[in-house]
């Protein structure tokens, strides 16, 4: 079976996106990897206008998207159980960990919020996971569905072309990946580094472990803690303390 990936929606247009090109569109439209619906959450408002949204209970500014409206929509879907995820800007951040736990599931279900948000009571009600992709605000949840459902589509074995380059991708071991070159040799003065050129791949693969550690130091100070955090731990534990 597929990876099986199922999208809540106002706007169903939205899709794919660029979930449709590259190796994740093809691994979707020729190799059947995975597959992609939309569901239009508006289709299931009973109201006659066709309002799927509210004004906050105590007050406030905006609406927010009904539980009725959003159960209703939930429901409709078959198949086997699924992680449910809502994007939220108020949602845990999203993880390589969490990502891989996802891809191993027969597929994800993602609910796309707008306005202020979704009932909380539909969330708690169903257990939907609310996921973030940055401390940032966004109009709406797509943008940020397509994060997620990318992220977990590319592990499917035989989306990529080589697995080998997923062990050394930023965060498989708590490192962010080293930097990378390519010919011209020479680009605007700047030089491949000579090391990546000696052909010693020990060096090279020396090289590389220490631009990961220094950049994880310099750009990711948590990461990094945690890294160095883990050592103590296990030297720790090396020793009988």
């Amino acid at each position: 079976m597929p990876f099986s990936v199922s999208v809540l929606t106002m706007f169903p247009e939205a899709f794919p996106g660029p979930l449709g090109v590259s190796l994740i569109g093809t691994a979707w439209r020729e190799k059947g990897l995975w597959s992609l619906d939309t569901v239009d959450i508006r289709a299931f408002s009973t109201d006659t206008r066709g309002f799927l949204d509210d004004t906050p209970a105590g007050g406030g500014p905006g609406a927010v998207l009904k539980a009725d409206v959003v159960a209703r929509a939930v429901d409709s879907l078959s198949g086997p159980e699924r992680p449910l995820l809502y994007m939220s800007a108020r949602g845990r951040p999203l993880s390589q960990a969490r990502v891989k736990e996802w891809a191993k599931a027969d597929g994800i279900v993602v609910l796309c919020g707008r306005f202020e948000g979704v009932d909380q009571r539909v969330l708690d009600a169903r257990g939907f996971e609310e996921v973030s992709v940055g401390d940032a605000v966004l109009a709406g949840g797509e943008a940020a569905a397509m994060v997620a459902i990318e992220a977990c589509v590319r592990l499917i074995p035989g989306v990529l072309g080589s697995g080998e380059s997923l062990s050394s991708e930023s965060f498989e071991d708590g490192l962010l990946e080293h930097p990378q070159y390519t010919r011209p040799r020479t680009f605007e003065g700047l030089d491949i580094p000579e090391v990546l050129l000696s052909g010693d791949h020990k060096k090279v693969a020396q090289w590389r472990e220490a631009q990961r550690e220094e950049t994880t130091r310099e750009r990711r100070p948590d990461l990094w803690a945690a890294r160095l955090a883990n050592s103590q731990l296990r030297g720790a534990k090396a020793r009988g303390d």
